[in-house]
């Protein structure tokens, strides 16, 4: 069961990083949040990593991972043994059917916050374009589009700097 990976989360820490606890600004958690879908993985961990190496450097990234991840860990194996012995209720799969909803309008919030930042010129159009032609008609990996857009982006950015130097 997929209910929603890491673009749910994006909103959330939104709320928490950016408008409650300042710890960091929009700019900030952007970049984070692509650098933690560049790096292998959980988008959120990845993210309260480089946050807490922001605050409070190796120390607040350890301490960051730590906070992160325990909680869940810890959930999933008390939901795990109780889930496998309740998930044949209707109750229980009603309930997983609404939280699946609430997921995808959390992806929705998460795509149209990321798609006003970044899509944002005649560039990204084309770079996002030429990724989506490549992931729904080819069915190419991720990493390559990954990697092909970084070499993209260099490339232009090159010919941009030898076309001022003209």
């Amino acid at each position: 069961m997929l209910l929603g990976g890491g673009y749910v989360i994006l909103p959330i820490l939104q709320n928490e990083l950016v408008e409650k606890k300042n710890w960091l600004s929009d700019s900030e958690l952007h970049e984070f949040y692509a650098l933690g879908q560049s790096v292998p993985g959980i988008i959120a961990a990845n993210v309260s990593v480089f946050t807490g190496y922001k605050l409070l450097g190796l120390s607040g990234a350890f301490a960051a991972i730590a906070g992160i991840t325990m909680p869940a860990f810890l959930a999933i194996i008390v939901i795990a043994r109780l889930v496998g012995e309740v998930s044949y209720l209707k109750f229980i799969q009603s309930i997983f059917w609404g939280v699946g909803v609430g997921v995808l309008m959390l992806i929705i919030m998460a795509v149209r916050e990321l798609w006003a930042r970044s899509v944002v010129d005649r560039f990204s159009y084309v770079i996002f374009f030429l990724s989506f032609v490549l992931s729904a008609c080819f069915q190419a990996p991720p990493t390559v589009v990954i990697i092909l857009a970084i070499f993209i982006g260099i490339w232009i950015q090159y010919q941009k700097r030898l076309e001022n130097r003209e």
